[in-house]
């Protein structure tokens, strides 16, 4: 191969790799174009009436209240007659204080048929839980909270009562917590907050409480009422939380694997719906006043009984025929509750 061929040879190797770098650093240097987001219209108000809908999952059973409802725009086309519709001569006070039939999702209108009015027959038998029971507890001003007490607040029950013992001093006052997080179904006749021409909620006095409790529950509340007096405590909403935190540090509850929110939401709701029973926690009376028992009064010791005409170790007897303490051994002979004292290797 000449002279002349090989530089022609290595000029086109040149040009090709100078060519071959000038594409690469054009593509490399050329950005990709990115698609950027179109901000989107807002979604279209429906131009119909409005008509009432629900503000998160109500389960069966649950009572409306103010925050459970609340009136939102619908298509025409797709509103149906039993939906409820604001109008001038709707009152919002004849659907609070019903009770859900049927179970409502978040969002989904409202119909005539799914809610129970106060009156209505099975009115009480819907707004009990499945496998739930209506226990009626007698109640008074003072241990009702002075009547601040609403259907669908939750409750603690307290039980005050003394404990005489088998002695003669002063009964045991004791106070305990026996059960938790009722919720309250109706106060007397009431099932739900009345209102006044204001808005504000008239508070009135009950003489008694129905309560939604488990059939084992119940039974004990039936018993509780013969052991001494029955108190309410109002519970805060806040309790459930700090009582979740403490069931899952217990094992009590089982946190969902995962992260998925409706586990999470169910797991809660049933913890906060659920009545407690077990654990009581209770103050005795000298918790309060340093005068007062702190354990039961116990059973007096008995003393030597008196036998008449028997010889005294401590001296005569007082006068002829009065009875004399025995001394010496004896033997203390049970017949139920009556004990009797023998004398043994004494003169008779």
């Amino acid at each position: 191969m000449d002279s002349r061929k090989v530089i022609l040879l290595i000029g086109a190797l040149f040009v090709a790799a100078i060519t071959a770098f000038m594409a690469r650093s054009l593509i490399m240097g050329t950005s990709a174009p990115q698609a950027g987001a179109v901000p989107g219209a807002p979604a279209p108000v429906p131009a119909g009436p409005k008509v009432l809908v629900a503000t998160r999952a109500l389960p069966v059973g649950t009572i409306l209240d103010p925050g459970s409802v609340k009136f939102q725009p619908w298509p025409a086309e797709l509103v149906e007659g039993a939906y409820y519709q604001e109008t001038a001569d709707f009152d919002m006070r004849s659907v609070l204080g019903t009770v859900v039939r049927n179970q409502i999702t978040a969002g989904q209108p409202i119909t005539q048929g799914a809610l129970v009015k106060p009156g209505d027959r099975g009115f009480l038998a819907a707004a009990l839980g499945p496998g739930m029971r209506a226990v009626t507890v007698p109640v008074s001003t003072q241990s009702s909270v002075a009547g601040f007490v609403f259907p669908g607040d939750r409750i603690d029950l307290l039980l005050t009562q003394s404990v005489e013992g088998g002695g003669d001093g002063p009964p045991l006052r004791v106070a305990e917590t026996i059960l938790r997080n009722l919720r309250v179904l109706a106060t007397d006749q009431r099932t739900n907050q009345e209102k006044d021409e204001t808005g504000n909620t008239v508070v009135h006095a009950f003489s008694t409480v129905t309560i939604e409790a488990t059939p084992k529950i119940a039974e004990q509340i039936a018993v509780a009422q013969t052991m001494g007096t029955i108190s309410l405590s109002l519970r805060s909403i806040a309790d459930n939380t700090a009582e979740l935190e403490q069931a899952i540090a217990s094992g009590d509850v089982k946190v969902p694997e995962g992260s998925d929110p409706k586990a999470e939401r169910a797991m809660i709701l049933q913890l906060a719906s659920a009545p407690q029973a077990g654990d009581p926690t209770y103050a005795v009376g000298a918790d309060v006043s340093r005068f007062q028992r702190r354990t039961v009064p116990g059973r007096p010791q008995q003393q030597s009984m008196m036998v008449p005409n028997a010889p005294s170790a401590v001296g005569p007897t007082p006068y002829p025929g009065a009875p004399a303490r025995v001394s010496g051994p004896v033997v203390r002979i049970a017949r139920g509750n009556n004990v009797t004292e023998v004398p043994v290797g004494g003169k008779n």
